[in-house]
């Protein structure tokens, strides 16, 4: 099991190495590429050393090779240009490109299992309607901070920032994306939190799921 996960994860970071790369290629706006890859570019280095002393559980570690995925994409085409967008505007009629708010949506849904996996692992809390609040919590303070990001590259960046905010005109997509940011937390614990249990089980380093290792659903 140990060697296919390593075989797993060599293989994901080897695909997100490649989108970078792939989207790095002649970008719309190349500081707008800088600023939405940025968590990418900081958060693989702190994955890979941290991986020896403290393994991510597979599940959370796909989920964060999807969130990269969604962001790289971002940087190259613009949140609000990515084709995928375009065509899911055309289907459903919308007013705007929803790229952005799926961007948003994953910035809620992916952090909410990492947090999850981090308060069951390394504080006294247990699976529960604590632990759930808590995460909802994280995420959105998460999603506040980077809302001040986006202020702040506004304020320095005048309309230059215009590719990197995403708003399209909306007046309250500071509101919308905190909101999306909200339900994706929500979202993936309501989803995800048995299969969750199941996998901190199999990774053996969990007090708070130890109740329900016995009894595999």
């Amino acid at each position: 099991m140990r060697g296919r996960n390593a075989r797993e994860l060599a293989a994901l970071l080897a695909l997100t190495g490649l989108a970078l790369l792939a989207s790095g290629w002649a970008p719309y706006d190349r500081t707008t590429w800088m600023l939405e890859v940025f968590p990418v570019l900081l958060g693989v280095p702190l994955l890979v050393a941290t991986h020896a002393r403290f393994p991510l559980t597979p599940l959370v570690y796909r989920l964060l090779f999807l969130h990269a995925l969604i962001l790289i994409a971002g940087g190259h085409y613009t949140y609000a240009r990515v084709p995928a967008g375009f065509w899911v505007q055309d289907v459903l009629g919308l007013a705007r490109n929803p790229y952005d708010r799926l961007g948003h949506f994953a910035q809620g849904f992916v952090p909410a299992l990492l947090a999850r996996e981090i308060l069951l692992r390394r504080s006294p809390l247990e699976p529960g309607r604590w632990t759930f609040f808590l995460v909802v919590c994280v995420c959105l303070a998460l999603s506040a901070c980077y809302e001040l990001i986006e202020w702040w590259a506004a304020v320095l960046g005048g309309a230059q920032a215009e590719a990197f905010l995403g708003t399209q005109g909306d007046v309250w997509d500071t509101q919308w994306d905190m909101f999306t940011a909200a339900i994706g937390a929500l979202t993936a614990q309501l989803l995800l939190s048995s299969r969750h249990d199941r996998a901190l089980c199999e990774l053996g380093e969990t007090r708070a799921a130890a109740r329900g290792c016995n009894h595999p659903a």
